[in-house]
């Protein structure tokens, strides 16, 4: 079954660019992991919070993606430059561009 998720996350003030840097760094190799959608936007009444709108084949695909090396390395890189507010929710995708059914 398609797998959505949409987060958020709060940066330090003024990282919020370094962070969007690094959560797009390694976009090309998402498709070939099971990703069919990957957004990374800002809030536009929030200088510091970011969404990310993920549409996956599948959750095990995604939790997959995670567990990889550099995908490990660009968390630990981010970590430092975000205050620990997250929310995030899991979607049951039923479809739309980006999302193949």
């Amino acid at each position: 079954m398609t797998y959505g998720y949409i987060g958020t996350m709060k940066t330090q003030p003024g990282m919020r660019d370094g962070v969007v840097a690094i959560l797009l760094s390694g976009v090309e190799s998402l498709r070939e992991l099971g990703c069919e959608s990957y957004v990374v936007s800002m809030a536009a009444d929030d200088p510091d919070t970011i969404v990310v709108m993920e549409v996956w084949q599948s959750k095990d695909h995604h939790d997959a993606s995670l567990q990889l090396p550099e995908a490990k390395e660009a968390i630990a890189a981010a970590m430092p430059m975000l205050t620990g507010e997250f929310s995030g929710r899991e979607l049951v995708v039923a479809g739309g561009l980006g999302a193949d059914d």
